[in-house]
């Protein structure tokens, strides 16, 4: 029997990025909380808004990225698998489902507005994709995906950091 395991998730994080490496390889791995909102309409005609917690392991290049560009409250997107983790403790049996990262998405722009703010200053660009390349638990290589260093091309009519206005968005 076939089988399909893939996750996609959008969110915010729920605190900030603690980036660790694993002995032995040295390989960056990071675990996040996300919080991701649902918003649905009840039997009785209102709204409920209802928050899932996630929590997400990224590995590699992936991880260090997130700690250098993301902080808690960041809004992400997240591709990836479920993992099932189990264990003991004290005799009871213990289990938690997981998302391991694969790809990841920064949405919105930096902090600080027009973006200044602490990580340097310059107008926002598309953030970074990072994507494995084989196989194994995180110890694959990934791609940082284009450089956007050069992105503001102004074809959007807007000068430097800028951006476009909602009046010169041709839909």
């Amino acid at each position: 029997m076939a089988s399909f395991n893939r996750v996609i998730l959008v969110g915010n994080l729920t605190r900030d990025v603690d980036l660790r490496y694993v002995s032995g390889g040295g390989t960056a791995v990071t675990e996040l909380g996300l919080a991701v909102n649902d918003r649905r309409k009840t039997q009785s005609g209102e709204w409920v808004d209802e928050t899932t917690f996630v929590d997400v392991t990224l590995w590699g290049r992936t991880a260090e990225i997130a700690s250098e560009y993301l902080s808690k409250g960041s809004s992400v997107l997240i591709e990836g698998r479920l993992k099932l983790d189990t264990w003991e403790t004290d005799g009871q049996k213990r289990s938690k489902l997981r998302v391991v990262g694969e790809k990841m998405q920064m949405l919105g722009g930096r902090e600080g507005g027009g973006g200044g703010g602490s990580r340097g200053s310059g107008p926002a660009r598309p953030a970074r994709q990072s994507q494995p390349q084989g196989g194994g638990r995180g110890g694959y290589d990934q791609s940082s995906g284009p450089d956007y260093d050069s992105y503001d091309d102004g074809s959007f009519g807007g000068s430097g950091s800028q951006g476009a206005a909602d009046d010169d968005i041709p839909f």
